[in-house]
């Protein structure tokens, strides 16, 4: 009752009741919930509930230490997100309206308006081109809006599978070739000239879809960073994409990311040209796959997404650097 009471008074609500649990936050960190409200202009609200000093058991045994501070910093993170720079998205990057915050005994709130409520009511486990276009063009708008930006507060470096911060998956990874050249991959990746923020977890799961599939919004912050653009496509695509598909369509969605990039750039930085920014990413595409596979070649060495595909494009990048 308690922890009612607090949601409550932060937004200054008559009324509230539990709704529904929408998910459990990755390795028990917490809860996604919905709660219905009166007494003031929202009818319902999302809280995300982080508890950072709760017990912790990570699915797939990366039960360490380094684990958990990195997952701390990570929710610290998408609360400096949420304060500091979300209200500058607009209607081409729509986020959630964060309504308030609060931290208390080692826990967060994170209280948010309903994404249900304002058009996006629909999450899919399965999309067609008209989906994957409103992601892609999502995707596109933001880096474009934050192009050059700072990363104060936030990841210097974006995205969960970074190199820095993923010392024990390198350990563990089996393919020589790869481990070796992981470095070199991070540093090409990192001494690009054009950056931005990437969101860092762009899957499918992270986008809520209007009815019709033609406008998203995008949720969970907690590893936006700096970085190249194509490090938030890579993983999208291969998020929805069979590798059939991630192969037969790569020049498709490539197109279409790079054509709302540009859209983008010549609205939000009319003084950068564009197609030096879609040269250079274009350039990286190889380059931010691979570096994804070695993370997942070391994380998770029977993973789905470990394929020919991803085995080709690796194998192309690895011979750069021999």
């Amino acid at each position: 009752m308690e922890l009612l009471e607090k949601i409550q008074n932060l937004i200054g609500a008559s009324y509230i009741e539990e709704v529904e649990m929408i998910q459990q936050l990755w390795s028990g960190y917490g809860s996604i919930k919905r709660y219905n409200v009166e007494g003031c202009e929202y009818s319902s609200i999302i809280v995300k509930h982080v508890q950072l000093s709760s017990q912790k058991n990570h699915p797939r045994g990366w039960n360490t230490n380094l684990s958990h501070l990195r997952k701390v910093k990570s929710y610290e993170v998408e609360t400096y997100w949420y304060q500091h720079y979300s209200n500058a998205c607009d209607e081409n990057m729509v986020v959630p309206e964060c309504l308030a915050f609060d931290e208390f005994n080692g826990d967060v709130l994170i209280i948010m308006e309903d994404l249900d409520q304002i058009g996006f009511p629909e999450r899919l486990h399965q999309v067609g081109f008209t989906e994957i276009d409103a992601c892609l063009k999502w995707l596109a708008f933001f880096h474009a809006k934050f192009l050059n930006h700072t990363t104060e507060g936030l990841w210097e470096i974006g995205t969960y599978w970074h190199l820095d911060t993923r010392p024990d998956e390198l350990k563990a990874l089996e393919d020589l070739p790869l481990k070796k050249a992981a470095s070199k991959i991070d540093h090409a990746l990192n001494q690009a000239k054009y950056k931005t923020l990437v969101h860092g977890d762009a899957k499918l799961a992270n986008f809520c879809f209007s009815a019709d599939g033609k406008k998203v919004s995008a949720i969970d912050f907690q590893y936006i960073g700096g970085g190249i653009g194509m490090k938030d496509v890579i993983y999208f695509i291969g998020s929805c994409m069979s590798e059939e598909e991630c192969e037969k369509y790569e020049e498709k969605f490539l197109n279409t990311y790079f054509s709302y990039l540009e859209e983008g750039i010549q609205l939000y930085h009319p003084s950068i040209d564009p197609k030096e920014v879609i040269t250079e990413w274009k350039g990286l595409f190889k380059m931010a796959w691979t570096d994804f596979h070695r993370f997942l070649k070391g994380w998770s060495p029977g993973h789905w997404k470990i394929n020919s595909y991803s085995e080709k494009l690796s194998q192309s990048v690895i011979q750069q650097f021999q």
